[in-house]
């Protein structure tokens, strides 16, 4: 698990993983049922340094790499997917759009409350017709008479986007001129309007709604970078959340696959452990080595970020790939937990309920194959 990690590494990993066992274990199931969001876990995290892993030192973050910011993620999303995934949306998605892009007065009015966990960000993409799709964004970015914008529109699927702790909301929107640019929405500007919370069939725990845009006016400064950046600047975030969503995948395989070595230890069956029957044994030695592998080409991802170069080949193949194995084990380790995996009150319910938004969130699979495609130039 450990392989080629440095000792900072090793010791952020034990660290995390004592974190999520003693404050995040006793209550994810409970937080889970009661589709609560985990408010208490969240400021823990804050106080830790976990929530600004990657926001410089400067600004009040922990000025970790990639990799290193990977296997804080893995270990959480071994525990929690929630609380992963609350956390991952959070830092990828909602600081370092503001943190790479933004002016000075931007990131000082903005990021050092957010990499401390005080608040938390959101960014708005998707919208009920444009998801995959994301050049279809039809908010409307009106420039207004004394400067400034009036934004109009629906964001659909927010993460963090109604939470009592939110602070602002990244969104695109397409300016007069029909280019898209990002601007930073504060979450209590009048006309910033969640909807309710989302139903879930996985991440119960996390704050996912609609964010409606009715008239909403922001000053000059509210613009992330220039005119018609907003495209770059996603799709750039969207690298690095795609190994975000890798690593929760990862991670919430390596908690099945510990799930069902356990179980399959402690139940007796014919008057011995089932871990004694080659069945199992071969369906554990495949869950083991199909872990390892994944996250072999996660942590390439990872560290080819960390390098500087293009990463969107190798993020959305790990993101791919990590996607189907956290499905596969955590199917494959309720099946060897038999009818205590049926029952909601198991852990690996809850992961198994978890694992298929990994195949959806941050472009659907299909998607990811379409930007393997275009990479290895397998297009027209």
């Amino acid at each position: 698990m450990n392989e080629g990690l440095s000792r900072e590494q090793v010791e952020l990993r034990a660290t995390v993983r004592e974190v999520a066992e003693r404050e995040i274990a006793p209550v994810a199931g409970e937080l889970d049922r009661e589709a609560r969001f985990p408010y208490e876990v969240i400021a823990t995290l804050g106080e830790l340094g976990l929530m600004g892993m990657t926001v410089p030192e400067e600004l009040g973050g922990a000025g970790l790499d990639t990799l290193s910011y990977t296997v804080a993620i893995e270990e959480l999303a071994r525990v929690d997917s929630s609380v992963a995934i609350t956390v991952a949306a959070h830092t990828g998605l909602g600081t370092m759009p503001i943190v790479l892009y933004g002016d000075e007065g931007q990131r000082r009015r903005w990021v050092p409350d957010l990499a401390a966990g005080r608040r938390l960000g959101a960014i708005g993409l998707t919208e009920p017709e444009a998801g995959s799709d994301a050049g279809a964004c039809r908010t409307r970015a009106a420039a207004r008479p004394g400067g400034g914008w009036r934004l109009d529109g629906e964001k659909m699927f927010i993460t963090s986007s109604g939470t009592d702790i939110t602070a602002c909301c990244t969104v695109t929107a397409r300016e007069d001129d029909g280019r898209v640019s990002c601007f930073i929405v504060p979450a209590d500007a009048p006309g910033y309007r969640p909807g309710p919370p989302l139903r879930k069939i996985g991440w119960r725990a996390s704050d996912t709604r609609p964010v409606h845009l009715d008239g909403v006016e922001l000053d000059p400064e509210a613009r992330l970078g220039p005119a018609g950046a907003g495209m770059r600047q996603v799709l750039g975030a969207l690298d690095g959340g795609r190994i975000a969503i890798a690593a929760i995948g990862v991670g919430l395989a390596q908690g099945a696959f510990e799930l069902a070595l356990d179980h399959a230890r402690n139940r007796r069956q014919f008057g011995r452990s089932i871990v004694g029957f080659q069945a199992i044994q071969f369906g554990l030695a495949e869950m083991a080595t199909e872990i390892a592998a994944g996250r072999s080409l996660l942590y390439a991802a990872a560290r080819a970020k960390d390098a500087g170069g293009s990463v969107t080949k190798l993020a959305a193949m790990a993101k791919l790939t990590a996607g189907r194995l956290a499905q596969t084990v955590a199917e494959r380790s309720l099946h060897i937990h038999g009818g205590y995996g049926w029952m909601e009150e198991t852990p690996i319910a809850r992961l198994y309920r978890d694992a298929k938004i990994l195949e959806i969130g941050e472009g659907t699979s299909e998607v990811q194959k379409m930007v393997i495609a275009r990479a290895i130039g397998a297009h027209e």
